[in-house]
């Protein structure tokens, strides 16, 4: 449950939201994707995405790219790389008998696809790749249809070392490419550099919001978790023990 939290994201901005589990993280992404809904009708409890508070959800899901371990395992069928990647087009898993794919829809996978490198996926069932390879197939059809936003809730669970550096190179990329990234977190090394806001939650309520060096800090983050911390800051990467 999310308490009395106030902030905003604006166009073109990367963010990162970060808390012990529990604390909204998951809860403030379904407010946003439109699948919870403020308790409170008045201003104090609204949710303003892209400027409006009013969406229909099927207007709403071509304008924001979702990854989700949710969705990941929703995914987890078989179905070709190329086609789990062309379904974004229709915010659908997989495609279906209703579904008119367009050469210009095909063409855009294969590119979103080649833009990731794993072009070489395009062909294998989603069932037989790895979790770095599939989650990078997930993040090629959340950007498929050209979002104004990726959100990214917790990408790098269950992945090895390998996959993740894969995986944050990727992030690398698309976050210089101009889209909104919006990742939710509480792995520190997850944070690119190109993330330079972070926000705090603790039990449902807004704990920091600012700078990452501001907010990354020992004593920041020891009292977010309740525990001695340190951090260690390299490459502009920070991580936490």
């Amino acid at each position: 449950m999310l308490n009395s939290i106030r902030f905003s994201i604006a166009a073109g901005e990367h963010a990162a939201i970060l808390g012990p589990n529990g604390c909204g993280k998951s809860t403030l992404i379904g407010c946003i994707t439109r699948d919870f809904y403020p308790l409170r009708r008045d201003p104090a409890g609204s949710v303003r995405i892209l400027g409006r508070e009013n969406w229909n959800v099927f207007d709403l899901r071509p304008l924001l790219g979702i990854v989700s371990t949710d969705l990941m395992d929703a995914c987890r069928r078989d179905l070709s790389g190329l086609e789990a990647v062309l379904s974004g087009f229709f915010s659908s898993i997989g495609l279906w008998t209703n579904h008119q794919v367009t050469a210009a829809m095909r063409e855009k996978a294969l590119e979103v696809l080649e833009t990731l490198e794993i072009a070489h996926l395009a062909d294998r069932s989603v069932d037989r790749m790895s979790s770095g390879e599939a989650r990078r197939i997930l993040i090629g059809r959340a950007l498929v249809h050209g979002p104004r936003a990726l959100i990214l809730d917790e990408p790098t669970n269950s992945l090895d070392l390998r996959a993740v550096r894969e995986l944050r190179d990727s992030l690398r990329k698309l976050a210089a490419s101009g889209i909104s990234i919006i990742l939710v977190t509480h792995h520190l090394p997850d944070i690119i550099p190109e993330i330079g806001r972070v926000i705090l939650l603790r039990g449902g309520r807004l704990f920091r919001d600012g700078p990452k060096r501001d907010v990354l800090t020992a004593g920041v983050l020891s009292e977010l978790f309740g525990i001695p911390v340190e951090v260690a800051q390299h490459d502009d990467y920070f991580q936490l023990w």
